[in-house]
């Protein structure tokens, strides 16, 4: 009976949903730098007295953000962005539990093989490598600048959407192991290998994502379709070496994010389209469906997040939302597999 399993992992991706969502939110609200401390036993516990509370106040003075960036904040501001950070923090140990104790029961009770065995084992792996990366990141912002570095920051979006990735694919496989059978095989292959590069283009996207949201390329050119009425913004190159431009220019790094987003709203309406012709299962073309609908879905939410300059309810939306869409590319490139 593999099915537990698999219901088990899908617990576990909505559990990874959530972490991004409250990720997005932490970051949007600034919340990150909160907590200046690492301590994945102790840092459990919530402060519960005034003095508690004083202490973590104390450290946070000494961090760059305070002194430049909140300087004279009282207790009570403090409290709110300590909730989002110690909320984000105990919801990745959560998810380390509700991966862990299942996995050694479901290993004991010899429901799983060696080879599901090795790649749970990696996922655990990963999980505890995105814990590491999580303090990594927020290590770059205790130091000079009030801001975690944007690199750190999308690699620990990246990793977050790869270990999503993993659960979910091993959970799609126990439900349904059978492969999409057409008489078309030669258009079902293209379609899958065109499934596959539209899995990877969305990954492209929330890596650059991570850049907009790192040096927050959102605040600026909040117009649609144009930027600031400009097709192509003249100042893409004005960084030397030119390659910075595509990690620390505003400009370059929003750029490169709508035209990924014009590239995808090309694509994956030509296969839904190309879907339509071929002779594909119902649980198939209702993937496809969700793809199309998930995309669309997706980049209202970019444009209002946009037009409105990154309120927070929007841009978590936003956020949550690429997840739903990489999903969404994920069953349809799994039962075209």
């Amino acid at each position: 009976m593999q099915k537990p399993i698999a219901i088990w992992l899908l617990i576990c991706c909505a559990m990874v949903f959530a972490m991004v969502v409250v990720g997005g939110v932490t970051r949007l609200t600034d919340s990150g730098l909160s907590i200046v401390e690492w301590q994945p036993i102790v840092g459990t516990m919530p402060p519960i007295t005034q003095a508690d509370w004083d202490i973590l106040l104390e450290k946070y003075r000494a961090t760059p953000q305070y002194q430049q960036v909140n300087k004279g904040m009282s207790v009570d501001e403090f409290k709110t962005i300590f909730w989002w950070e110690y909320i984000h923090r105990v919801l990745g140990r959560l998810i380390g539990l509700a991966f862990f104790v299942p996995f050694v029961y479901f290993l004991l009770k010899k429901q799983i093989n060696r080879t599901l065995g090795w790649k749970l084992a990696g996922i655990f792996i990963l999980g505890g490598l995105q814990g590491f990366m999580g303090w990594y990141m927020v290590m770059s912002g205790l130091v000079n600048d009030p801001h975690v570095s944007q690199y750190r920051l999308t690699a620990h979006l990246g990793l977050a959407f790869i270990i999503f990735a993993a659960m979910f694919w091993v959970a799609l496989g126990l439900l349904s192991p059978e492969r999409e059978k057409s008489h078309a095989t030669e258009n079902t292959k293209n379609l899958r290998r065109f499934s596959f590069s539209l899995s990877t283009l969305i990954f492209v996207m929330v890596l650059s994502g991570g850049f907009v949201a790192g040096i927050r390329a959102g605040l600026a050119y909040n117009t649609f379709p144009l930027m600031n009425g400009y097709l192509i913004p003249p100042d893409l190159f004005v960084l030397e070496p030119w390659y910075r431009n595509f990690f620390d220019n505003i400009t370059t790094v929003q750029f490169d994010h709508r035209l990924i987003a014009w590239t995808l709203a090309f694509l994956v309406p030509l296969f839904w389209f190309k879907s339509r012709r071929a002779e594909l299962s119902g649980t198939t073309r209702i993937a496809c469906y969700s793809l199309l609908l998930m995309l669309t879905v997706q980049i209202s939410l970019g444009i209002a997040t946009l037009l409105h300059v990154v309120p927070v309810p929007l841009a978590a939306s936003h956020q949550g939302g690429a997840l739903l869409l990489f999903a969404a590319s994920l069953w349809v490139s799994h039962r075209l597999r």
